[in-house]
C-alpha cells in the first residue's frame, strides 16, 4: 500500500531523529499520521478501506487524525460517549471529540465510537470517517500552553452518516484495537523526547559556561555541573529502556509494562530536565527567546497526552500484581 515494509524499530529511529526539530508540534503531527491514526487500519482494515484511506495517507495526500479523546474521557477510553448507531447500511454518528491533533485540517478520522449497548470494553468500534461529511462541525482550534503550532481541535458530530463498510475490522473490537495502538504511540512519544532533552542539557551547559555570576561561570558551581551530569545519565537510562522495549516488541512480545514505564519516565524526566535547566538560565530562561522555555511548555504534554502518568502507574501496578484483583 505504499509503505516500506519495515519493522517498528525503524519507526522509533525516525522518531528519535524527528526530535531534533525544535518545534514539538511538527513531529507530533507526523506521529499521528504514521503511528496513531493508521495502525489499526493497516492491521485490520479491508482492502477497499486501505485503498481509499491508507494509500493516500502514506503518500502524504491525505491528512489523518485520531478521534478517541472526549471532554469527559481522556485517558479513560472506556468512558467515551460518542455513538455510531447502525441504520440500514450506514452508521449514524452523534457526539464529539476533544484535543484532536490535526483535527482542523484532517481529510479523515480514525473514529472510536460506541456501536452497541454492551460492556464498555466490548461495545466500541473503529470507523474511517471522511471529515467532509454533513454534520461534522470543527468547533474551534484550541489555544494551548505548549505545542502552539499544533492544530488541536474540538469536533462535534450531528447525525453524521457513514457507510458501514467503513468499519475497521470487526464491530465491537475497537477498544482492543485501540489498546494495541497505544503501545506504539507511547513508545513513539518516548523516542521523540530524547533529542530535545539532550539539546536542552547541552544548550544549558553552553550558556552557563559563558554566563558569569559573582566572578565565575555559573557552570563552575558544583551544584550546577553535578546536576547536569545527573540529568544526562537519566536520559541515557531512558534511551536504554526504550530500546529494550522496542526490541522485545519487534520479537512479538507484550511490552505493555515496559512501554508504560518508559512513558511514565519520559513524562517525569522532561519536567525534571526542563525545570532544572530553566532555573540555571535565570531570568533569560523566563523569556520566550530561548529554547529551554519552549520545551518547558511543549514537553509538559508528555505526562498528560497518550495516557497520563497516573494511568501509566495503574498499568504498571496491574502487571506487577501489586494491587489485589477485584
Amino acid at each position: 500500500y505504499g509503505g516500506m515494509g519495515l519493522d517498528f524499530s525503524y519507526n522509533i529511529a525516525v522518531a528519535e531523529e524527528l526530535g531534533n526539530i525544535r518545534c514539538a508540534g511538527v513531529p507530533m503531527a507526523i506521529g499521528v499520521q504514521a503511528g496513531m491514526a493508521t495502525p489499526a487500519l493497516t492491521r485490520f482494515g479491508s482492502h477497499e478501506l486501505k485503498k481509499q484511506f491508507l494509500i493516500p495517507t502514506i503518500a502524504g495526500d491525505f491528512v489523518a487524525c485520531l478521534g478517541v479523546s472526549e471532554a469527559a474521557a481522556g485517558s479513560d477510553v472506556a468512558n467515551i460517549k460518542t455513538t455510531a448507531v447502525r441504520k440500514g447500511d450506514e452508521y449514524v454518528i452523534n457526539g464529539g471529540k476533544m484535543w484532536i491533533t490535526s483535527g482542523s485540517q484532517a481529510d479523515w478520522m480514525c473514529l472510536l465510537a460506541n456501536t452497541s449497548e454492551g460492556p464498555p470494553h466490548q461495545n466500541k468500534s473503529l470507523i474511517c470517517l471522511p471529515m467532509n461529511l454533513p454534520g461534522i462541525h470543527v468547533a474551534k482550534k484550541i489555544d494551548k500552553l505548549g505545542t502552539r503550532s499544533s492544530d488541536t481541535a474540538q469536533i462535534f458530530f450531528e447525525d453524521v452518516r457513514v457507510p458501514c463498510k467503513n468499519l475497521i475490522g470487526e464491530e465491537g473490537k475497537g477498544f482492543t484495537y485501540q489498546m494495541l495502538q497505544f503501545q506504539e504511540e507511547r513508545l513513539w512519544g518516548v523516542a521523540l523526547a530524547l533529542a530535545p532533552l539532550e539539546t536542552v542539557i547541552q544548550e544549558t551547559i553552553d550558556y552557563t559556561r559563558q554566563r558569569k555570576v559573582f566572578g565565575q561561570p555559573v557552570l563552575h558551581n558544583q551544584i550546577v555541573h553535578f546536576r547536569l551530569a545527573e540529568l544526562a545519565t537519566e536520559v541515557e537510562l531512558l534511551r536504554s529502556l526504550l530500546h529494550r522495549a522496542v526490541a522485545l516488541y519487534v520479537e512479538g512480545n507484550d511490552v505493555t509494562k515496559f512501554a508504560s514505564m518508559a512513558k511514565l519516565k519520559a513524562g517525569r524526566l522532561t519536567r525534571e530536565v526542563t525545570d532544572s535547566c530553566l532555573q540555571f538560565w535565570g531570568g533569560m530562561g523566563f523569556t520566550s527567546e530561548v529554547l529551554v522555555s519552549r520545551f518547558y511548555r511543549d514537553l509538559r504534554l508528555i505526562s498528560i497526552g497518550g495516557g497520563t502518568d497516573e494511568t501509566m502507574l495503574s498499568i504498571i501496578c496491574k502487571y506487577m500484581e501489586i494491587l489485589p484483583r477485584k
